[in-house]
């Protein structure tokens, strides 16, 4: 017999530094947490901290002080499904540009997840592994930091459960976490289906209310969005430390699998931008620098050949470079992976050129693209490289 309590409310991150890049998002009273995506104009999240809003907005904690960035619009992924925490996702576009020192992140592309030590973030209410978190109300919402590992997967989890649980993930899709405390009893994805595992130690931490929609990262790119917490017993077994649902010693956590939804979070946002190239002779290889705030410039990738199978996807990598202009200075450096899904032929990739009003000569960076799969280049070239002239309208003289 598998008895199971969920509520997707419920976060925990422990106490430790954040990172610039992670958000608070506000919806309707309540409040949850996302991280800030390359392009700085969306921020990634779950989709049950936006259900039913008339209105989001974003908090920034960055360098220059905290922000609050109304979002022009935001989308639910079209499978969410809260019962069985299935495409708990969404998108939130801000109605202007993040500041150019608020840090951004890229999705973490591969399914090599499980198993990988991770870092979890997030505005969760503080508290311990003996006792839970801290009742909301006595506490203000501050920025967390903690460690774990995923474990498992949500599929492979009910599998081991058995058939006494009403709950059914979609294959591949969620990543499992549990709160360790150092002991066997309370090792929780130990006694519920043998990966034994006693944890991080003094770093291990959980989701609390408030983290929800907080990134998971492996080696700084985001693999998991937090979804919920459960406490799970098994034939009369529990490893939770006090049998109550507060992100305690015992529990699990869930995360959204990023790789298993990049082609949604990639879509989605290639679908917004208004400004997008459709063609080559639509690209601009200059940018009129602004005098603050960020802009975008675009590289628009094509791909003439042909695909082996309809359903196949095409991918390159691609890292900016420095030439007279200057990463963190003059333009916000991206390293990524671009795919082409099914039915796409093209897509482009947007750079943040960094405005200011300093007279200074016109500036130019590059973008290599490189490791192409599905295709190649051509006979003998292993790489591509485009470049891009930043024009400073702030009367340079000689």
């Amino acid at each position: 017999m598998v008895t199971v309590t969920r509520d997707p409310e419920r976060y925990r991150v422990m106490p430790g530094e954040g990172y610039d890049g992670v958000v608070q998002v506000s919806a309707g009273g309540f409040y949850g947490s996302g991280v800030l995506l390359n392009g700085g104009r969306a921020v990634l999240t779950s989709a049950h901290v936006l259900e039913g809003a008339d209105t989001v907005t974003v908090r920034m904690d960055t360098p220059a002080g905290r922000i609050n960035v109304p979002a022009s619009q935001y989308a639910l992924h079209p499978l969410f499904d809260a019962d069985n925490g299935n495409g708990d996702l969404a998108l939130v576009w801000l109605g202007e540009p993040a500041p150019a020192s608020a840090e951004r992140s890229t999705l973490y592309r591969y399914d090599d997840d499980v198993g990988s030590d991770i870092t979890l973030v997030g505005y969760g209410l503080p508290g311990d592994g003996l006792t839970g978190y801290v009742e909301s109300g006595s506490v203000a919402p501050t920025k967390h930091l903690a460690e774990n590992r995923f474990d498992t997967t949500g599929d492979a989890l009910k599998e081991a459960l058995g058939g006494g649980i009403a709950w059914d993930p979609l294959p591949g899709s969620q990543l499992i976490i549990d709160f360790d405390d150092g002991s066997s009893e309370n090792d929780a994805l130990g006694v519920l289906m043998g990966l034994r595992d006693t944890g991080r130690g003094g770093a291990e931490g959980l989701i609390a209310p408030g983290d929800s929609g907080g990134p998971a990262f492996i080696d700084g790119d985001v693999a998991g969005v937090a979804t919920y917490t459960a406490s799970l017993s098994r034939n009369g077994q529990s490893p939770d430390i006090n049998d109550v649902q507060d992100s305690s010693f015992g529990e699990i956590a869930s995360f959204q699998r990023v790789s298993y939804y990049q082609q949604w979070i990639d879509r989605s946002l290639r679908k917004a931008d208004p400004n997008t190239p459709a063609s080559p002779e639509e690209v601009e290889t200059t940018l009129l620098e602004e005098d603050d705030g960020t802009s975008l410039v675009y590289f628009l990738l094509e791909f003439n050949g042909e695909r082996d199978d309809p359903k196949q996807w095409l991918s390159v990598d691609y890292a900016t470079r420095d030439g007279s202009a200057t990463a963190g200075e003059d333009y916000i450096a991206v390293a990524d992976t671009l795919i082409l899904y099914p039915g796409e032929t093209q897509a482009a990739i947007a750079v943040e050129v960094i405005g200011d009003d300093i007279a200074e000569p016109d500036e130019a960076f590059y973008l290599d693209v490189f490791n192409p799969q599905g295709g190649s280049f051509g006979e003998g070239v292993a790489q591509l490289t485009a470049v891009r002239t930043i024009i400073d309208d702030d009367g340079w003289m000689a």
